[in-house]
């Protein structure tokens, strides 16, 4: 049977979403992204990111199907019943972060992050941070081995790994985490409300080298990184009913 909606299959490189590319166009067709309603993504995590980026001013809906390693924000891969899980599918809007980076040669950078925006030390000592929020300096030096900001989608993901807070999907907050803190050694961290403006200035750049990182855009020796939610850019992801960004965060605390 073949789909009502219009679909582009996007694959990443692997065999195993290539083959599942054969199959899939083979069974239901594919046209191109300008004539599509929707976009099947074929691979994990990584490729689904990169979907979503690279597709964004398409405004079009993504409905990933695991075909990789780690599929959190994937459903379950199957060959029959696409026109149905399509036609039934549960659709998660997500807004992404905007970074701003400056390079120690005062090169601006930009990207945006549907996980998180994370800093890195990128030498043998720990990096030396300021945060401020909204204008406001809340930490003075921070001496640590990162800091992310993490989406409530991405909370999950390295956030989650560096022992910050899952945030549930509507909540309207962004996590600030730190890696490895040093000083001041207890701090875990703070839930901001999505609206806030995180900077990071980096002391000592010159001798505490630290790179930024955008979902994957990497971007060295910055000397300041600026962070906020960009609500003027609504990612569309479609889940099968039951298996939402809600339930996954939920699931993933018991695991």
């Amino acid at each position: 049977m073949q789909p009502s909606k219009r679909i582009a299959f996007l694959a990443s490189e692997t065999e195993v979403a290539q083959n599942a590319l054969l199959t899939l166009t083979g069974a239901y067709g594919s046209v191109p992204l300008d004539r599509a309603e929707v976009i099947v993504a074929l691979g994990g995590d990584g490729f689904m990111l990169h979907t979503l980026h690279g597709t964004q001013a398409l405004g079009l809906p993504v409905y990933g199907m695991n075909c990789g390693t780690i599929g959190f924000l994937m459903n379950e891969y199957a060959e029959e019943g696409l026109a149905e899980r399509l036609a039934a599918a549960e659709e998660e809007v997500i807004n992404p972060l905007a970074m701003r980076a400056v390079t120690a040669d005062g090169t601006l950078h930009r990207a945006l992050a549907i996980n998180e925006v994370s800093l890195l030390r990128a030498g043998p000592q720990a990096a030396k941070l300021k945060v401020t929020i909204d204008g406001k300096v809340r930490m003075e030096e921070l001496i640590c081995a990162g800091a992310l900001v993490s989406t409530p989608a991405g909370s999950t993901a390295y956030n989650y790994s560096a022992h910050g807070p899952i945030l549930p999907i509507g909540a309207e907050v962004l996590a600030l985490t730190p890696m490895a803190a040093f000083r001041p050694r207890r701090w875990r961290g703070a839930i901001l409300p999505k609206t806030a403006h995180v900077r990071f200035d980096v002391l000592e750049a010159d001798k505490r080298p630290v790179m930024a990182d955008a979902d994957g855009r990497s971007v060295r020796n910055v000397v300041s990184v600026e962070v906020q939610s960009e609500a003027s850019i609504r990612h569309r992801i479609l889940f099968d009913p039951g298996h939402g960004l809600e339930e996954r965060l939920t699931s993933e605390q018991f695991v």
